[in-house]
């Protein structure tokens, strides 16, 4: 197993090229801000052909350079139609305070060719199997993605920014729900085993057995009860 990741642009968003070994296909997580140089670099590096990108949510820190990198490999990107609008109107999606200030410097739409993600779905692509579980409570349309265990890697959970090591994802932006974050931190993320891989959308890997012992916020819902608010990443 291949998984090669960068954080990229102004966010230090995490994107990931994940493929079964070096010189074959991949599919590409979650290319977002100025992340189009990194992607082609590492697809190089590894002599990887890409066959489709796919996105934790629509937020332009995860999605923006998705159009270039789509148009460049004629693939199509897959995301949960409830944050599909954030391509084309990423102002909306993020409050006009924040929005606006990026309008200047981004081309934002659709690429040629865009499939919609369903819970629990099981996506064969490039080789690799990955099952989809929504997980509103950063956006609505928020995704994370699964890959069994192999022979030569454990249990691999793309969180997007469900879960990050030590903390979760904010809540305070348009289609944001702190309830809805703790259920899906319950319901997607408590039931995975503790050698779990947690690659998530900001900052480093961690496990889930690590969160499960440090998170204040994975502990407090393994408790029963609601968490206390605390620092966060990301849009």
């Amino acid at each position: 197993m291949l998984i090669a990741g960068f954080p990229a642009g102004a966010w230090g968003t995490n994107c990931y090229l994940v493929a079964p070994a070096a010189g074959e296909e991949c599919v590409i997580i979650d290319p977002g801000h100025q992340a189009a140089q990194g992607v082609e670099e590492t697809l190089r590096k590894h002599r990887l052909k890409p066959v489709a990108v796919v996105l934790t949510h629509g937020h332009i820190d995860h999605v923006a350079s998705v159009v270039p990198v789509c148009g460049a490999h004629d693939v199509p990107a897959w995301i949960h139609p409830s944050d599909r609008y954030m391509m084309s109107d990423p102002e909306k999606a993020l409050g006009r305070s924040i929005g606006t200030q990026l309008m200047g410097e981004l081309t934002v739409g659709e690429p040629d060719d865009v499939h919609e993600l369903t819970d629990g779905a099981r996506l064969s692509l490039a080789g690799l199997e990955l099952t989809v579980s929504h997980a509103p409570g950063h956006t609505k349309g928020s995704v994370t993605f699964g890959m069994p265990e192999a022979a030569d890697v454990p249990p691999v959970f793309f969180s997007g920014d469900l879960l990050f090591a030590g903390s979760i994802g904010r809540t305070d932006l348009p289609g944001g729900d702190m309830a809805e974050m703790l259920d899906s931190l319950a319901r997607v993320c408590l039931p995975l085993d503790d050698s779990t891989v947690v690659l998530s959308g900001h900052g480093p890997q961690t496990t889930i057995g690590r969160e499960r012992a440090t998170n204040p916020y994975l502990r407090e819902v393994a408790a029963g009860q609601g968490a206390s608010p605390a620092p966060r990443r990301g849009m």
